[in-house]
């Protein structure tokens, strides 16, 4: 039987510490679906297409993932491709209080489907989404925080701004 586990994130944008995240989960599953969620509360930078499109670049020389998006509860998606795993990454003690409290949830949700955390190699333990996007529209330097496809992506949406 094939293990499927699926990695869930808004992924606005793809960086370092999700493709750590990626590429260590692949070891463990035969196939990850890394599925990008469409949440209403946030107004992302990339659109669903986009992140599909950057995550497939920046994932390309690994060949046991599906890069795919949702909307609505993740353990109904899970059920839904027939997947009993969920993996979240943890940064530090703070993500771990409100991915502990989504794991509880989610599991009340649906008892057959478990959350496995991970967390990033210590060198993008600090890495967040929010401050790459800070980062990069300031013209900071974002090389060692994302992908090169990624930053080619940030420097696009905010102008070649000569640091980045």
């Amino acid at each position: 039987m094939e293990r499927l586990a699926i990695y869930p994130g808004t992924f606005d944008p793809f960086t370092n510490g999700h493709l750590d995240i990626v590429i260590r989960s692949t070891r463990l599953f035969d196939r990850l679906i890394i599925a990008i969620a469409t949440n209403p509360k946030k107004t992302p930078l990339f659109s669903v297409e986009e992140r599909k499109s950057l995550i497939l670049s920046s994932t390309s020389h690994i060949d046991n993932i599906i890069v795919d998006s949702f909307e609505g509860l993740i353990v109904e998606y899970a059920q839904a491709k027939q997947s009993s795993v969920i993996i979240r990454g943890l940064r530090a003690v703070s993500d771990f209080e409100y991915e502990l409290q989504m794991a509880l949830i989610n599991r009340r949700l649906n008892q057959n489907v478990d959350t496995i955390f991970k967390m990033p190699s210590e060198e993008y333990s600090f890495i967040t989404s929010t401050a790459v996007k800070e980062i990069a529209s300031l013209g900071g330097c974002v090389d060692a925080l994302v992908p090169p496809p990624v930053k080619a992506a940030l420097l696009k949406k905010f102008g070649a701004v000569s640091k980045i």
